[in-house]
């Protein structure tokens, strides 16, 4: 995962302070919340304008339920897992995070006054060009709550209501104004609803149900209304954070033998638990609206946050920093955070982006030497020299009583059980086998140039060959 970093506007937080150690626990999870609050929040080329950033918010969406019923889109999200706790007096923290869309309209000044103004489809200046556009504003609920209330039967209903808001924000050009922007935030309302129940058994464990639900009451008007007319009304990206100050997160995906029954039986509906500490501890659980393992990471590599669902730093950093000047204002003038990526983009050090060419985590180590013996007196399987009886240049390979090698004259007969469309192309030409060469499965594969090829010099230099085997094959002469 890719790193996120605060920009644009800041939302707020409604409900109780968390205890210190409380925070220090959530703090490295937020960083993977904060992925997924952002995840496919603006997408590359960053502009307003471009077709995929016109049907946006796709993950974690909460709709008012009177629009949801005749749309297919989700009203509530259902978060089911296991915890284990230790000794009474324990408390829960819940964090319910998600985004607030605030509308912005474009106006041009259109005369001198205070109230000669244009809405304008876009608003041109020297460093950003300004266009209509739906900004994130995060928000945060958030809840400390004694195990043993969440045990009782009614559990624990808390409502939150989040206000509308109307603000407007000057733009000027050297100094003169040129125009507005006008901000709507509506109201926003909502429900979280928690209860624990013991799991029959010796083990103690409890069952936690959290659900969080829209509860605002806009509907459609008659006339009908689409997914954008909603969105300001909704919970966006909505997840929640849950931590532990005494016990412990029992994982969805790998739980204990003896937990495995009643964990196949929780019943989660649009989201995700996963356990957050990217350490490896078991007392935060994120419930994500994307599918993640457990104790995910940012990528140490990742400087900045691309936003851009199921993103590629490099190659995302390389093609922003090739958008044109326009392009680049029209980013700028999009969203602050579509800004700072073509910023960073534009000014990345030649160091840190090679530190985005890639990382290889899995492999174990291995000797340094070719062809020497691992720590376990073992020969690296894939070492080509750890084999001194394979020669891919020197070997050969009986075909119809014919030894064929590398400088074999072959014609190519290939197969319709194992072969796709490019080699069927070469059926009836002629090849000259550059190598014969055994895998780990014991097959053998004859590597060719195809004669009267342009490109068989190039393809020969880069060691990049056709491949067919033995009884794909005629020989034309003997080797």
């Amino acid at each position: 995962m890719s790193a996120a970093r605060p920009a644009g506007p800041v939302g707020g937080v409604t409900g109780c302070v968390f205890p210190p150690a409380t925070e220090a626990r959530l703090a490295p999870a937020r960083r993977i919340a904060d992925a997924v609050l952002f995840e496919g929040y603006v997408l590359y080329p960053y502009r307003a304008s471009a077709a995929k950033n016109r049907l946006r918010w796709q993950f974690g969406v909460l709709v008012p339920p009177g629009y949801g019923r005749d749309s297919g889109e989700h009203s509530h999200q259902r978060t089911e897992c296991l915890l284990e706790p230790r000794g009474p007096g324990g408390h829960l923290a819940v964090e319910l995070r998600f985004l607030r869309a605030r509308r912005r309209t474009v106006q041009r000044a259109a005369a001198p006054g205070p109230d000669a103004y244009l809405t304008v489809p876009e608003l041109e200046l020297s460093d950003r060009v300004l266009t209509p556009w739906d900004e994130g504003v995060p928000e945060s609920v958030r809840l400390l709550l004694p195990l043993e209330r969440l045990t009782r039967p009614e559990g624990v209903e808390h409502p939150f209501l989040l206000p509308a808001r109307r603000e407007t924000e000057p733009v000027t050009e050297k100094g003169a104004p040129v125009g507005r922007l006008r901000y709507a935030t509506e109201e926003v309302s909502g429900v979280l609803r928690l209860r624990a129940r013991e799991l029959p058994g010796p083990y103690g464990a409890l069952r936690l149900t959290a659900v969080v639900a829209n509860t605002g009451g806009w509907t459609a008007p008659p006339a009908g209304a689409d997914r954008a007319d909603a969105l300001p009304h909704s919970l966006l990206s909505a997840h929640l954070l849950l931590a532990l100050d005494r016990g412990r997160f029992l994982s969805a995906t790998d739980p204990p033998r003896w937990a495995a029954p009643a964990v196949a039986e929780c019943a989660g509906e649009h989201t995700w638990p996963v356990l957050a500490d990217p350490e490896g501890g078991d007392d935060v659980l994120l419930s994500s609206p994307i599918i993640l393992e457990d104790h995910p990471r940012i990528a140490p590599e990742s400087p900045a946050a691309l936003y851009d669902a199921t993103e590629i730093d490099e190659i995302l950093a390389l093609r922003t920093a090739c958008l044109t000047d326009r392009e680049m204002r029209e980013a700028r003038g999009t969203d602050a955070r579509a800004g700072a990526v073509v910023d960073f983009a534009a000014s990345l050090p030649p160091e840190v982006l090679e530190r985005l060419h890639g990382a290889v985590r899995s492999l174990r180590e291995v000797s340094p030497v070719p062809g020497a013996a691992d720590a376990s007196g073992e020969q690296p399987w894939w070492d080509p020299g750890a084999d001194r009886g394979v020669d891919p240049a020197r070997d050969t390979v009986a075909v119809g009583g014919v030894a064929v090698g590398a400088g074999s004259r072959v014609l190519l007969r290939p197969g319709r059980r194992r072969t796709d469309a490019q080699d069927l192309f070469l059926d009836g030409r002629t090849a000259l086998v550059e190598a014969v060469l055994h895998d780990v499965d014991g097959s053998v594969h004859l590597a060719v140039t195809v004669e009267d090829d342009p490109g068989a010099d190039l393809w020969r230099a880069q060691g990049r060959f056709r491949y067919f085997q033995p009884d794909e094959v005629t020989p034309l002469e003997a080797s």
